[in-house]
């Protein structure tokens, strides 16, 4: 199982110093938010994302791919009304694909729940159908770049459009394209679904390229109540292949500390299933 984090959780410090502390903490992968890089990407010199490339490879970690895409933006909206304004954030889409893929990464997990809720006027009919458009605009960026889209559902908290798994697969389905996919968020599916987490993991385990780990608290596994003995076996039984990363929100514990007791509980997780004759590829 790999091991990813987040990395706008070290917020504070700059990236050679992130690289260093990820690794330390085991991980071998890092999942990168666009704004940390710049909110002006178009204008980042490809040297620029080449060094930061390298300079993860130097610490023995992959650059996964994009999170938090439209994060920090302005005038991109996933269900607007206004071609022209779906239009720019395909553009926008697009031009991430192309930053990923210089980064050495091939998923682009799309969350972004400020720029996709229902604007008034318009129904959950016609925001699947703008959603759907805007990907489909994408979609042949996202290909040519070797990039997969994870659409992410998430919380009633956070959006009022795509909140469960077979709300994101309806779109993904409609869009019908190979670089689309689906994003599971154990938060979101704590606070969204309705059926046990490991159920869904095994419902949509054909379609589903990444994964997010965390808890209701807004902490890491392992930092709140939530077992994630029957999530990894889940995510084991059902053959899954892709990146396990950890996203958290409340950074107070400590980055470090936060990455260390995430990593070490998954880790501790995959030992006891392994004594329970579950066959872990730790």
């Amino acid at each position: 199982m790999k091991f990813a984090i987040c990395q706008e959780l070290y917020e504070t410090t700059d990236w050679a110093t992130q690289c260093q502390l990820i690794a330390e903490a085991g991980y071998t992968g890092i999942e990168v938010a666009p704004f940390a890089i710049s909110t002006d990407l178009g204008s980042v010199p490809a040297a620029v994302l080449e060094g930061m490339k390298q300079e993860a490879e130097r610490h023995g970690l992959e650059i996964i791919g994009l999170h938090w895409l439209l994060a920090k933006t302005t005038g991109l909206y996933l269900t607007s009304p206004d071609a022209a304004v779906r239009r720019a954030t395909a553009d926008y889409l697009s031009l991430l694909a192309r930053v990923c893929r210089q980064l050495g990464g091939h998923i682009m997990v799309f969350g972004s729940p400020q720029q996709r809720s229902l604007l008034p006027g318009v129904t959950r009919s016609q925001a699947i159908e703008f959603a759907a458009d805007v990907f489909r605009q994408a979609a042949a960026s996202f290909a040519e770049n070797g990039v997969v889209l994870c659409l992410e559902p998430l919380t009633l908290k956070e959006t009022d459009f795509i909140n469960t798994c077979d709300e994101a697969v309806e779109i993904i389905r409609l869009v019908d394209h190979p670089s689309m996919a689906l994003h599971q968020d154990v938060k979101a599916m704590l606070g969204a679904e309705s059926s046990p987490i490991p159920e869904i993991i095994h419902r949509h385990k054909k379609i589903c390229k990444h994964f997010h780990v965390n808890d209701t608290n807004l902490l890491g596994p392992g930092m709140g109540s939530t077992d994630y003995h029957p999530i990894l076996r889940a995510l084991i039984e059902s053959n899954y292949s892709g990146w396990v990363s950890v996203e958290v929100f409340d950074y107070s514990p400590g980055a470090q500390n936060i990455a260390v007791k995430s990593l070490n509980y998954m880790r501790s997780v995959l030992k006891d299933l392994q004594h329970d004759g579950v066959a872990v590829d730790a």
